[in-house]
């Protein structure tokens, strides 16, 4: 898989949000100002790409010459916890007004399927300690972190950017607010469907 299918899948035939539709609650919920949506999706990003960098060695390395790979959810899950939890004293300590706009979305981040979905999408080409896809050597695991995680980016600032248009609307009263986030997020995963028509 070279690098410009990888760019294409990860932002738009195989976005995680939009067309896998992991990763809905703080899509859905950190939407409502750009501002937070992007810091939203800088911390997933960070995430993915820490998750990818840790869980594949401990993937490969660890649980497979150990036989004990039926392990991998908790392992990863603990992983997810812990790297979350450290990004949560980071941005209390050096952007406390990120740190509050994100509010209870935050430790959110350590139960979204789309980072525990990078983690398994990147570990599955591993089978008893052989490579079984070239695209996902270490570097290839964390190269895909950072673009899904920029394709959870794109998703998220986007539909922000659509709720802030679509709130100034005269929209019929039984529509406004979550009804009209939720047909708005509709449309955008239909114009996402189309890439994986054409992929």
């Amino acid at each position: 898989m070279d690098i410009i299918t990888m760019i294409i899948a990860a932002l738009f035939s195989q976005n995680f949000v939009l067309v896998q539709f992991l990763g809905i609650c703080p899509f859905l919920g950190v939407s409502k100002k750009i501002d937070s949506a992007l810091g939203m999706g800088i911390a997933v990003t960070a995430v993915m790409v820490l998750t990818c960098l840790v869980t594949y060695p401990i993937y490969a390395y660890v649980l497979i010459p150990l036989k004990i790979q039926y392990l991998y959810i908790l392992v990863f899950i603990l992983v997810i916890a812990s790297l979350v939890q450290m990004l949560e004293m980071f941005l209390k300590k050096f952007s406390p007004g990120l740190y509050s706009s994100l509010g209870i979305y935050l430790p959110l981040v350590t139960t979204n399927c789309a980072i525990l979905g990078i983690a398994k999408t990147v570990t599955a080409t591993v089978s008893e300690g052989a490579i079984v896809s070239m695209a996902f050597s270490l570097g290839g695991a964390v190269l895909s972190g950072l673009l899904y995680g920029l394709g959870f980016t794109l998703a998220i600032v986007l539909l922000a950017g659509l709720r802030s248009k679509v709130d100034k609307l005269n929209i019929a009263k039984p529509l406004r607010g979550f009804p009209i986030t939720l047909i708005t997020a509709c449309f955008m995963a239909m114009a996402f469907y189309v890439f994986t028509l054409v992929a």
